[in-house]
């Protein structure tokens, strides 16, 4: 197998020739298939001419006016050879061989220098696939970047596909007729509508792609083996007793049937001609029918041989269960890297390598393509997990728990298809009502957070990730910003997920507590308040009570009106016949309106309906939860409450605040990254408070000062009283204000002032800064967090705020909502409002104030940090006192831009 080049390449990458790399993309089409969109080169010209060549006469009629057989070689000339500017061309590519163009060209010549004509063609085979608008998005990102704002089209008016390709990649048309041709006008900026648009192409895309992994019609297992010791031969036994219901083909060539751990035996045995039972095939070329999936087993060394065979093939998805790749070393890495850009050069998804595999559930596709012995039964709870080793034990923990599930996906080392692309599918999915996840790390964390609130509002998401230090906080916060439930270990993710899965969500946080021991029911209301829940009722049933008595109790509390949620606790202090309670306890709660969870002799599972759909003791709608303890079900309960508090608040949008011109701010960044070489850097005060002042940021006037004359003119220029001011980070903001002097009334303490800091500093620069109306010290900072993205905290400032870690996060882009939360999120956020008689502060200006951050930070990704420390927040405002901010480069993952895969 050749090998691939990296995924922001061309397979043949054209290296000689300088062109915005950047511009590269892996995107998916309509259809869910991988399609690799790059800059046109000079070398491309003969493939120009092929695809050209390849166009139907009413295709090449639509895109020139006319019949074009044939490109003139000055034209092909001039379409492979652009400035990537004035004139850009993408070509969409898959494997190798080009499918579509789209071209735009700068209209300066016809008096429009902000206005490109813009055009694309595609083969007439890959129509109807939404490359269309994938090429238009991906150009108009191009065009942004070199300053132009409008694109313009000639459109023939019999072509009216061109024009719905346009209004339905979301932007506002304006339109004229000639008779023969239509001439569209549409400005590029990325609206709301037009966001909109994209975000839900994407979803759709990336749902098919998912879809198409976990609905296959045909199977092949690539190392099937006869051998019980070997991988291949768990995955086509788990396969087959799972009763798929397409074909599965069994693939056994020489080497193939080696363990994926294992080194491939020197020279292959020969080919076993079948494997337990079913004929089997050499190589996956060898199979006369179509193949949707292929699930490799095969040692990593000759991954790269079965790929070429899949990708001639034309499967659409790969399951890689075989290690020895990123998780392995550098040289595993290069080897998951080449994988990655193979896969997706032909149009594939990939999912692994070292994963545990799929499952699906549902009767029509009856699919177990993983490694695990148990798998839980079918049930409506959707399961997305990292770790392929630690998926075993996971899924026979939801089987022992009866968590029933729909769809299982294990990522392994997560090289292509994520936990986003499988929301995403969810999202959609009418046989999943709960999702639980088991991550490693976000992938894309904006984008995860931006999929999780859309998707929460249906459908609950609990999830467990494994934080590093520091972090199970702001994961916290993030988490419930998005209404994610957020949970600490594998045995709360069940917890949750069976109440979820099975129980409906409580109305509100009154709880009565039925139990036939004080002790223990004492102990989950004690629990139970301390998370929120409001206990109303405690029903000590005693523990001679009979099933009936039980039963009747817990009925009460169920019909009746006190209470929200029911917590039953039964433990009796003697050996009894436990199917009768359970019996009486159904009956009891069967199609309340109300959730109920209990602890039932201590065991752990779910209390089952005698049948459901027809099927006896399989678990439905109504079973109840059963944990070990009751402060287990209490903590489960208050979840839900707390999520379901979260789904009834009004949906929030981001309102722009008045006076935020992005434009002339981000023209002014571009220029300061141009002056730095296109590095990160710290800006100074002054250019930072001309930054912020775009976005109606004013901090609280003060001038640079490097003289004692300096500073006595600056203190009249400004007003008295005034403040003098050591601003290098040794001395900036410390508590005990040794490098400040504050409220100077006249010049010659402003002298004297300055004569002092200099000495004891030894700055050279000191401000003097406009005396601020007292208040409460308050601090914004949004920055980029390694794990979860984007962030903006808010706390109250000072070494004790920090040192107790009491600033609260949350994910940006902020709503209005999200804003006036956060203030009041801090532990301390009550010296805001008044505590032990102090004057309240205006929280709706420190909500302004972090509109105003966030809206910055997103409409200008190239802003890394901004941090407003200290804000003195007073009755009458917020004024900040000292900003700071960095620049640099756009990176990776800002959900910003173009879709791309990995972002």
């Amino acid at each position: 197998m050749t090998d691939p080049a990296p995924a922001d390449q061309a397979p043949d990458s054209r290296q000689r020739w300088e062109y915005p790399r950047e511009w590269a993309a892996d995107v998916l089409a309509s259809d869910g298939g991988v399609v690799h969109i790059r800059p046109i080169v000079p070398d491309d010209a003969d493939d120009v001419v092929e695809f050209h060549a390849g166009l139907s006469e009413r295709t090449r009629y639509m895109r020139y006016f006319g019949p074009t057989p044939t490109l003139p070689p000055r034209e092909v000339a001039r379409m492979t050879t652009v400035d990537y500017r004035d004139r850009v061309a993408l070509v969409a590519l898959l494997g190798g061989k080009i499918i579509a163009i789209g071209v735009y060209e700068g209209l300066a010549a016809a008096g429009k220098p902000h206005s490109a004509e813009v055009a694309f063609v595609v083969d007439d085979a890959h129509q109807g696939r939404g490359l269309g608008p994938i090429l238009l998005e991906h150009l108009a990102g191009a065009a942004a970047e070199n300053g132009f704002t409008r694109f313009e089209a000639e459109v023939l008016a019999e072509n009216a596909n061109m024009v719905t390709v346009f209004r339905d990649a979301g932007y506002q048309l304006s339109r004229s007729f000639d008779g023969s041709n239509v001439h569209v006008e549409f400005l590029i900026d990325p609206t709301e509508a037009l966001l909109s648009v994209r975000n839900g192409r994407e979803r759709a895309s990336e749902a098919r792609s998912i879809a198409n992994l976990v609905r296959p019609t045909s199977v092949a297992v690539i190392g099937a083996s006869s051998d019980r010791r070997k991988v291949g031969n768990a995955l086509l036994a788990n396969i087959m007793s799972a009763g798929f219901t397409g074909p599965v083909y069994p693939v056994n060539g020489p080497g193939q049937h080696a363990a994926a751990d294992a080194e491939p035996a020197e020279p292959g045995p020969a080919r076993t001609p079948s494997v337990l039972g079913i004929r089997a095939y050499p190589t996956v070329r060898d199979i006369p029918d179509p193949v949707d999936l292929a699930v490799v087993a095969v040692p990593a060394a000759i991954v790269d041989d079965v790929l070429d065979d899949c990708l001639a093939k034309g499967v659409k998805t790969l399951v890689v269960v075989s290690a020895g790749f990123a998780e392995s070393g550098e040289a595993g890495q290069e080897n998951q890297r080449r994988l990655v850009a193979a896969v997706r050069e032909h149009g594939m998804r990939l999912v692994g390598p070292n994963a545990l595999g799929v499952v699906n559930n549902d009767p029509t596709v009856s699919l177990n393509a993983t490694l695990a012995p148990r798998v839980p039964d079918a049930g409506r709870v959707g399961f997305f997990c990292q770790s392929g080793t630690l998926g075993i034990a996971i899924l026979d923990a939801a089987a022992r728990r009866q968590i029933g599930l729909s769809t299982f996906v294990s990522a392994g080392n997560r090289a292509d298809v994520s936990g986003n692309d499988v929301l995403q599918y969810w999202d959609s999915d009418d046989s999943t009502d709960v999702v639980l996840l088991y991550l490693e790390t976000f992938g894309n964390p904006r984008k995860f957070s931006r999929i999780a609130r859309r998707l929460s509002r249906s459908k609950p998401i609990v999830a467990v990730n494994t934080p590093a230090a520091g972090d199970d906080r702001v994961a916290q916060m993030v988490f419930e910003q998005a209404g994610v439930i957020g949970v600490g270990t594998i045995s709360e993710l069940f917890d949750a997920g069976a109440l979820l899965a099975y129980q409906p969500l409580p109305a509100g946080p009154r709880t009565t507590i039925v139990g036939n021991s004080s002790a223990l029911a004492g102990l989950a209301a004690t629990v139970g308040a301390g998370l929120g829940l409001d206990v109303v009722a405690t029903v000590d049933v005693g523990p001679a009570a009979s099933a009936q008595q039980f039963s009747a109790a817990v009925s009460d509390a169920v019909n009746g009106d006190a209470c929200d949620a029911v917590i039953a606790v039964f433990v009796p202090p003697v050996a009894v016949e436990a199917d009768e309670y359970a019996a009486e306890l159904l009956t009891a709660c069967a199609g309340s309106a109300k959730p109920v969870v209990s602890t039932f002799l201590g065991s752990e599972g779910l209390l089952t309906p005698p049948s459901h759909n027809g099927a006896p003791g399989t678990p439905g709608r109504g079973s109840i939860p059963s944990f070990l303890s009751p402060e287990r079900a209490a903590a489960a309960l208050a979840r839900a409450w707390r999520y379901h508090a979260w789904r009834q608040r009004p949906e929030s949008s981001a309102t722009r605040p008045a006076g935020t011109d992005p434009e002339p701010v981000r023209a002014r960044i571009l220029e300061l990254l141009a002056e730095n070489d296109n590095e990160t850097v710290e800006l100074g005060a002054v250019a930072t408070a001309e930054l912020l002042a775009g976005y109606g940021i004013d901090v609280v006037p003060f001038i640079e000062v490097r003289s004692i004359h300096e500073a006595s003119s600056a203190a009249r220029d400004l007003g008295f009283p005034v403040a003098v001011k050591a601003v290098s980070p040794l001395w900036r903001g410390r508590p005990d204000r040794e490098g400040t002097r504050l409220d100077l009334p006249d010049a010659t303490s402003v002298v004297t002032a300055y004569a002092e800091l200099t000495d004891l500093t030894g700055d050279d620069v000191l401000h003097v800064q406009r005396m601020a109306p007292k208040g409460v010290a308050t601090m914004i900072r949004a920055a980029t967090h390694p794990r979860f993205g984007s962030l903006v905290s808010f706390g109250l400032a000072g070494y004790t705020f920090e040192l107790l870690d009491d600033a609260a996060y949350r994910a940006l882009p902020l709503t209005d909502l999200d804003a006036r939360e956060l203030v009041a999120a801090p532990r301390s956020a009550a010296l805001l409002t008044g505590y032990q008689g102090q004057a309240p502060v205006d929280l709706e200006a420190l909500a302004d104030l972090l509109m105003r951050v966030s809206f910055l930070v997103e409409d200008i990704p190239e802003v890394r940090e901004v941090v407003l420390d200290q804000i003195l927040a007073s009755g009458d405002g917020a004024r900040v006192l000292n900003a700071q901010m960095s620049i640099g480069p756009v990176s990776r993952g800002m959900d910003t831009g173009p879709r791309r895969l990995g972002d």
